[in-house]
């Protein structure tokens, strides 16, 4: 293993580049850059009694709970060979918000609900808080349960189906949102067969069970079934209606996929207070639901 370490230090040594990754990750001298020095850093760390990473989260570049040889061929391929970003089980979006991120099966998913007011360019989501002219979108907007930005830090923001699907991106760069298909491959993991998966309506057991917050501290009483095993932490944040109200926070989580189910209509799903399936129909585009991103 010291020889592999010293072919590594002897390839990177040969290259010369340095730029800034937003946020922390992969940071693992805490200079604000991701670059050849914390490549060698790590390696020193691991073998050569090197000091510690400043924050051993930023250098779990893979985000499987380590930090090992695995983190610097990561850091490697992702400097000098395209790889993916440095993941650390944190994701950022262009407004700077930070996410945590949890592994269910083979997808990984943002473990809270998006909250980005700018598409992926830096173009601005229009923020509708007019009932009226809520409902007579046509277009991208997101906004927040009953206006009040006091709700955002906790359930995220509300976006019409049509801020999902538009080009410019409200995922962060390397994620995206869920089609119905790998909402299903999350839903079969936890438990469910092909043929539930496929159901419309409440379908499955205790998949959405394992999907919600535990206890009762967002979730109304009873909140069936609701163990959070998957991680997923699905949290009550309630909808925006067609006709511009808010509603239902505390007892009901809705999430939008890309899936169009037909004009002017599209798949979501739906966690209750009451039970602990999960709900999966098609409605009108213009409602406003929580997102969830997924990555790449």
């Amino acid at each position: 293993m010291r020889r592999f370490a010293a072919v590594l230090i002897g390839i990177i040594i040969l290259i010369a580049a340095v730029d800034v990754f937003a946020g922390d990750c992969g940071d693992v001298n805490n200079d604000s850059n991701v670059d050849i020095l914390d490549i060698v850093y790590l390696i020193n760390y691991k073998y050569k009694s090197g000091p510690e990473p400043i924050s051993m989260q930023s250098a779990d570049v893979n985000a499987d709970g380590n930090v090992d040889i695995l983190d610097i061929v990561y850091l490697i391929n992702y400097k000098y060979k395209s790889g993916p970003v440095p993941d650390c089980g944190i994701v950022i979006d262009i407004d700077g918000n930070v996410y945590g991120t949890v592994t269910i099966g083979g997808q990984v998913w943002m473990a809270e609900n998006l909250k980005v007011t700018h598409y992926r360019n830096g173009d601005a989501v229009p923020n509708v808080t007019d009932n009226a002219a809520w409902s007579g979108l046509n277009s991208g907007a997101y906004c927040n349960y009953n206006n009040d930005i006091n709700n955002v830090a906790t359930y995220g923001r509300f976006y019409n189906w049509y801020a999902v699907v538009d080009s410019r991106n409200i995922a962060p760069a390397g994620w995206h949102i869920p089609t119905d298909a790998e909402w299903k491959q999350l839903e079969m993991y936890l438990g469910m067969s092909q043929a539930q998966a496929d159901a419309i309506f409440s379908r499955g057991t205790t998949e959405g069970g394992k999907m919600k917050e535990a206890g009762t501290m967002h979730w109304f009483t009873p909140n069936i079934g609701a163990t959070n095993e998957s991680g997923f932490s699905a949290l009550p944040g309630g909808y925006r209606e067609t006709n511009g109200h808010s509603d239902t926070m505390g007892s009901n989580a809705f999430f939008w996929s890309s899936t169009e189910f037909d004009s002017g209509r599209a798949w979501y799903r739906h966690l209750s207070f009451s039970g602990s399936q999960v709900y999966r129909n098609y409605d009108d585009e213009r409602f406003g639901f929580s997102v969830r991103c997924v990555r790449d």
